[in-house]
């Protein structure tokens, strides 16, 4: 009896033990048991579904997807598309070459006519960096009259600055600008009262009016400008020269633009004299000539620099026996191969002049380099004799014709033997210049371009059309490296600040890591879209002086020491300068029209060297607005990335192949399988791409589009019954279809443009062009761009129903989508009703969802206990015709104000939004789920994390699909954690037990620690992270990232500084003693912090002196009073000095990654296994996240790190060599400019080469100044 009461009291235990497992999400899990597997998965179950009925219900997605039933769904056809983009932008690039053609022809008669006119002086015009605006302080008239000028012999002149009125204009992004006249910017190295220089200003002042009309025909055209070759920039509209730059280095001769349009490509070989005698200041020269040459070259001139002494040798080593394409990366690299150069020995020019004369035969003969004009540049302080046999073997082969143009620059003061390098320039077609100071080197360098240009002005009816690399407006790379200075001084100063106010905190091996890591993910900032520089095209062609024959004034010499001013009439063939205007990227990008292509899709230029125009890929800037050392040579093969698994560099044949036809101008399309890096090159999506391409003709640019196979083959489209115009005869008003405020349209995108009015935002353009489409007589435009005006008529009369608007001037010009705005319009009327708030205990509202019991209770809830549950603030949607809807949601009935706004603000580009990307990529992983995300690093801010959820809505038609539009909603991240606490209950409270939710890039979306949302799983907890790839729960993806910028040590001590006079030594005694003064004034002034921390502010991150220690801390007193405190006080320094660096292009890689796609993974029916496999993963159902729980109790691998941030690539370079190496031995095919003018059989009738420079120099204010310069 006792046996059976026994056996029944265990059957009553078992049972309540089997109802408490039942129970289990709501009991604690005690330290001792395993992971329940069981357990997670109710877990990972119960929260998908409510996630997923939360945002069913939130979205309205069944809704939103029955709005769309009345659309179609067609085939893109994508070599259609492609050609119809090209012929808009071959039309709209047609227009800039035919005003940039009438203002060449007008300077060329102007200039003309104008020959005989006297300079003036005294002339006054609208100077760039001095007119005035209304209101401006006038500078006072200097009195008494100022002093004569010693060295030029007559008074300074002065001219009272002239005043004009500015307006911002939107078109000009927002610079006051005034359309009535031209301003001119003059460089400092140019006196604009020179009588060359002043009388080229005055005629080209009747540009204006050609200026006016070019913009009266074309209201789209951007600056329209007239640069000079005596050095001036004449541009239209007049705007001040913007003064945010510590010093203006604009010249517009140095510019691509200008460059490539006065000369053909060229190749060219700079001789540098390495003799014992080019020390000092001639060495210093040297350099700067040196480096001037290489400013003046494009992507398609190709150089090499070789220094000669005993030897020849190249400033680059493994540059040797070839030349190398001028694009900024290899300039870059031989500018500081040339710095490091110190002088040996006795120069051998023989052996020189044979090294370069044999590598441009070579280079001619290997069809390689641009196979246009050759010349060798030769700085040196005279050579021995003039090697009259190397030329005659060489260069003098076919007379007249010279081949090779030689061009010599004479360094020094005290040069006795001139004639000899003078004769080289002279007898071949070249030009010789003397130059004894710094100051003289750009306008001397200058001097060999008109040379160059001779055989284009010979011509006189060849005016090639030429088309810029990608640039970035005014900017000069040189200011990159001043700003990365400035900016490691900024760190420098904020160390000492901050050590003053933490001491040796400060120093902990953590804390200086977390400041080193925090500074480097300031560099990795790489925004593709950003506003702080206007990047462009330019179209130019050049302007030539159509006298053959002028009268010029030189200096003879008449004995070996007597100069005489002669005055004689000679042959010319001059350049009068270019002629050119702007055409802004941006521009382009808006005739692409991206809601043709597509969520995903997107359109790039590729130049004929390769180069990407533009690309989404393209990376230009560092640290939010530093620009890269060379941003604007970006390979198409380097930013479209297979997915090959190859290393780095190692480029498919396949896509090598593609790109030859890209950069012949062919016509093509392949499909490709290739890796996409988003969202901060973070996430990456491995997907099949469809490519089509063909030219811009009369370009040298090809244009390319390319969308994703799965969903991109098909569009939405709208029916016949549901056009504009046809609802508009129904009655309906299409500004009605647009009510409230809860809306925005794509920003960027071109929906309709008035050509002579400007709109505070797009949205209140849109809703003018809504009332003009409801008035008769509307009619759609059939192109973005007019004809040229000498082409409009001719088109005109041969087709007069073409259906365009006859004229881009006329007062009610514009133009309007048609395609976009039909599918804009139908997704408004369709989807109107989502911008009201759902309504709460109402049933019969439309967006109020009966789909699921959780829903309808969802619905009954009162607003606020709703809104403090779920913590959802705002539900949206983006439509595939770049509208966006949304909604708020508030703790109660009256208005919030900033939820709306900030959302707004923040997600108005629709399509090209990354949550819309990535909601339409999830769809073809389960139709029935919502993306999550938060924001990267989100737990280490102070502020309230929002959590993004969104869910792409598909249209089926006939067998074919496509994404119709987005929904989504965010709420509060903290509402999210107390969902996921009440269904785990405490169970990932415990120590024992740590629990993930991880989204499918492997980002941290929950934590029982809140500072690692946001974080890669992988720094968290790299050995799990391990253990999750190798049972293929993730997957790694490497990505190049071929547009890096690293950091090298920087050596300020120039060798050849060291050499420039006895003096040099003496000043850095003195330099010293300056130092070691204001030392230990400081330190005397310690007990006064506001004085120290005044000189800090001030000098301590000027220059590289040490700064200050911090104000002596108690515990320092006492761990310093055994007499070796300044030893103690000084270690600070050694950490927190800076190394400082300088910018170096190289190539880095992410280790990305993302979930297996593949559906029922073994892996998630594992269990775990003791600490074989301590934890327990599982999808979380109708989303893009897994829940992850790990037994804590097993020991863990702290030294295992996975990380998504940026490695360099090693790729086992010698020490000598560099990336520039690496990929000069691995060039590419580029195709060479069509147009090449390097000859012309009048040419050998012109005489002029060059003449010594008289200087007339005070020698000890030039002392002075060479001591302070050095001293500072």
């Amino acid at each position: 009896m006792a046996w059976s009461r026994l056996l029944a009291w265990w059957r009553l235990c078992l049972g309540l033990l089997s109802v408490l497992v039942c129970l289990a999400p709501c009991v604690n899990l005690q330290p001792s048991e395993n992971i329940n597997y069981n357990l997670v998965h109710s877990w990972a179950d119960k929260l998908g579904m409510e996630l997923f009925h939360l945002g069913d219900f939130i979205t309205r997605r069944k809704e939103v997807q029955e709005s769309f039933k009345d659309a179609k769904v067609v085939s893109r056809n994508g070599a259609s598309i492609v050609d119809s983009m090209a012929k808009e932008i071959e039309m709209m690039m047609d227009l800039k070459v035919s005003a940039v053609r009438r203002i060449m022809d007008t300077a060329e008669n102007t200039a003309l006519s104008h020959q005989n006119d006297m300079a003036d002086k005294m002339f006054s015009y609208y100077s760039a960096k001095e007119m005035l605006e209304p209101g401006d302080p006038v500078p006072p008239i200097p009195t008494p009259a100022p002093d004569m000028d010693k060295d030029i012999g007559e008074p300074l002149i002065y001219v009272q600055p002239k005043v004009v009125v500015l307006e911002p204009r939107p078109e000009f992004h927002n610079t006051p600008v005034n359309f009535s006249v031209s301003s001119v910017h003059v460089p400092v190295n140019v006196f604009d009262r020179a009588p060359d220089v002043i009388k080229a200003i005055q005629w080209s002042e009747n540009l204006d009016q050609i200026f006016r009309d070019n913009y009266k025909n074309d209201p789209t055209l951007s600056w329209q400008f007239f640069g000079s070759s005596t050095g001036f920039m004449r541009q239209f509209p007049a705007s001040k020269w913007r003064k945010d730059v510590p010093v203006d280095l604009y010249d517009c001769r140095l510019r691509s633009w200008y460059m490539e349009a006065a000369t053909s490509p060229k190749d060219i070989v700079i001789l540098m004299d390495g003799s014992g005698s080019m020390l000092g200041q001639r060495l210093d020269i040297a350099k700067h000539v040196v480096n001037t040459i290489l400013d003046t070259l494009g992507t398609n001139d190709f150089v090499n620099i070789f220094t000669f002494d005993k030897e020849v040798s190249p400033v680059v080593p493994c540059f040797e026996d070839t030349l190398i394409q001028a694009n900024l990366g290899n300039i870059r690299e031989l500018k500081e191969g040339i710095e490091s150069f110190k002088p040996k020995s006795i120069a051998n020019y023989t052996a020189a002049l044979t090294k370069a004369f044999e590598l441009l035969e070579e280079t001619k003969l290997s069809s390689r380099g641009a196979q246009c004009n050759q010349a060798i540049m030769i700085i040196g302080d005279g050579a021995p004799e003039n090697n009259r046999e190397v030329f005659e073997l060489h260069n003098w082969r076919d007379p007249p014709y010279k081949p090779v143009r030689v061009f010599t620059y004479l360094i020094g003061k005290e040069v006795a033997n001139w004639d000899d390098i003078r004769w080289m320039a002279c007898e071949n077609q070249g030009y010789y210049v003397h130059l004894s100071d710094t100051a003289e080197v750009r306008e001397m360098v200058l001097n060999y371009i008109p040379v160059m240009a001779r055989p284009l002005v010979l011509g006189r009816h060849d005016h090639p059309v030429i088309w810029s690399q990608v640039y970035a407006d005014i900017e000069d790379t040189k200011l990159s490296d001043y700003l990365w200075d400035i900016n490691q001084c900024e760190y420098q100063k904020a160390d000492v600040l901050e050590y003053w106010q933490v001491h040796d905190r400060m120093l902990e091996p953590s804390e200086m890591h977390r400041r080193k890591y925090r500074r480097m993910k300031e560099t990795w900032n790489q925004p593709v879209d950003s506003n702080v520089y206007q990047f462009m095209t330019t179209v130019s062609m050049p302007i030539y002086d159509r006298r053959e024959n002028a009268n010029i004034t030189e200096e003879v010499l008449i004995n070996e020491a007597l100069w005489e001013l002669q005055t004689r009439e000679t042959r010319i063939a001059n350049i009068l300068g270019v002629a050119g205007t702007d055409v802004p990227i941006n521009e382009i990008k808006k005739l692409l029209s991206p809601f043709t292509l597509g969520v995903n899709g997107y359109a790039f230029i590729v130049t004929n060297n390769g180069y990407v125009l533009f690309h989404p890929d393209f990376r230009p800037i560092f640290q939010g607005y530093i620009l890269k050392p060379s941003y604007n040579s970006v390979d198409m093969i380097e930013v479209e990335l297979l997915d090959d698994d190859r290393s780095a560099r190692d480029f498919n044949p396949v896509l090598m192949t593609i790109r030859d036809s890209i950069i012949n101008q062919s016509t093509g399309s392949k499909w490709m399988l290739v890796k996409n890096h988003f969202d901060e090159m973070k996430r990456v999506a491995r997907i099949k791409r469809q490519y089509y391409w063909t030219a811009i003709k009369k370009t040298p640019f090809t244009l390319v589009i390319s969308y994703p196979e799965q969903y991109g083959v098909s569009h939405m489209d709208i029916r016949a019954d549901q056009e504009i115009h046809r609802i508009s005869i129904k009655g309906t008003n299409l500004r009605s279809v647009f009510s409230g405020k809860r809306w925005k349209i794509h920003p960027d995108w071109l929906f309709c443009k008035h050509s002579n009015r400007t709109f505070k935002t797009p949205e209140i353009e849109l809703l003018y062009f809504l009332e003009r489409m409801s008035e008769p007589g509307w009619r759609w435009p059939g192109s973005r761009s007019a004809l040229p005006p000498e082409h409009a008529a001719a088109m005109f009369s041969n087709n007069s129903s073409t259906g365009r608007y006859p004229s881009i001037n006329e007062k009610e010009s514009y133009y309007c989508d048609r395609q976009l705005m039909q599918a804009l319009v139908f997704d408004a009327r369709v989807t109107g009703w989502f911008s009201n708030n759902t309504s709460f205990n109402s049933k019969d509202d439309k967006g109020t969802s009966a789909s699921s019991p959780i829903a309808v209770l969802m619905g009954l809830l009162p607003r606020n206990e709703f809104k403090q549950r779920f913590g959802v603030t705002v539900a949206f949607l983006a439509t595939h015709s770049g509208l966006t809807r949304w909604h708020e949601f508030h703790s109660n009935a009256a208005e919030e104000s900033g939820v709306g706004e900030t959302f707004s603000q923040n997600n108005t580009r629709a399509i090209d939004e990354i949550w819309y990307k990535r909601a339409v990529d999830q769809h073809f992983v389960r139709e029935e789920s919502f993306v999550y995300s938060v924001p990267f690093d989100a737990g280490e801010s102070n502020s309230e994390i929002l959590v993004t959820a969104s869910h792409a809505v598909f249209h089926n038609e006939g067998g074919k699909t496509a994404p119709a539009a987005v929904v989504g909603f965010q709420f509060q991240h903290s509402a999210l954690y107390k969902l996921f606490h009440n269904i785990t209950g405490n169970a990932c409270a415990v120590d024992d037990k740590d629990c993930y939710i991880l989204d499918n890039n492997g980002y941290v979306v929950i934590s029982t620690r809140v500072h690692e949302t946001g974080r890669f799983f992988g720094e968290v907890n790299g050995a799990i992270m391990k253990r999750l790839l190798e049972e293929n729960v993730y997957k790694q993806v490497t990505v190049y990232d071929y547009q890096a910028v690293c950091f090298e040590s920087k050596n300020d001590n120039n060798a050849s500084s060291m050499l420039l006079s006895p003096l040099f030594h003496l000043l850095r005694v003195g330099k010293w003693l300056l130092h070691t003064a204001l030392w230990y004034i400081v330190q005397l002034l310690q007990w006064a912090p506001g004085v120290s921390s005044h000189y800090a502010d001030m000098y301590g991150d000027s220059n590289d002196t040490e700064p200050p220690p911090p104000e002596p801390h108690p515990e320092h007193h006492a761990r310093n009073g055994n007499g070796h405190g300044k030893k103690d006080d000084d270690h600070w320094l050694r950490y927190l000095t800076l190394h400082r660096t300088r910018l170096k292009p190289c190539d880095m890689k992410r280790e990305l990654y993302t979930l297996f796609k593949e559906k029922d993974n073994v892996v998630y029916n594992m269990t775990a296994h003791a600490c074989e496999r301590p934890f327990v993963v599982l999808p979380i159902p109708f989303s893009n996240l897994i829940l992850l729980v790990i037994d804590q109790l097993c020991p863990r691998d702290g030294t295992v790190v996975l990380t998504v941030n940026p490695q360099p690539i090693d790729y086992h370079l010698s020490v000598n060599d560099s990336l520039a190496c690496y990929k000069q031995a691995r060039e590419f095919n580029r195709q060479r400019p069509h147009s090449c003018i390097s000859r012309h059989a009048n040419e050998s009738g012109i005489k002029l080469c060059g003449k010594a420079c008289s200087v007339y120099a005070n020698l000890g204010l030039l002392l002075l100044c060479h001591i302070l310069s050095r001293w500072l």
